[in-house]
């Protein structure tokens, strides 16, 4: 999985129609983070090009917690990336040296919402 923080507007990944996956990866990283932006940055366009990728969201807290998850289409999208010659060099990167602690979770999504506010002033609400 990937961290990138862009400069774009700050926007979850939308709903889409389920059933797909979820691949949640909790991170806490170490002090010694040379190399780690550009090769972030690398994976992110890399993810990108993997059919069935559907997008990413990512925060991190105060205390260091990174949280990043990724949404696939169906199962062979997320294992396409999963194996992918040069995310695999960067998971052995990240163990030796990036990363203190992470946990990966792969969930399937069965529901999906969203909700975004309407744009301009919003009418008195009657209670």
């Amino acid at each position: 999985m990937v961290h990138h923080r862009s400069e774009a507007p700050v926007v979850p990944v939308g709903p889409y129609e389920p059933p797909y996956y979820a691949a949640v990866f909790t991170t806490v990283r170490t002090q010694d983070q040379s190399g780690y932006s550009e090769t972030d940055a690398h994976l992110e366009d890399l993810v990108k090009e993997v059919p069935g990728y559907l997008g990413m969201d990512h925060a991190q807290t105060p205390g260091g917690l990174g949280i990043t998850v990724g949404y696939f289409r169906d199962a062979d999208a997320l294992t396409q990336w999963r194996t992918d010659v040069e995310h695999r060099a960067a998971q052995r990167r990240g163990r030796a040296q990036w990363y203190e602690n992470y946990t990966l979770h792969v969930a399937k999504v069965e529901r999906s919402t969203g909700f975004t506010r309407a744009e301009g002033p919003q009418p008195p609400t009657q209670g």
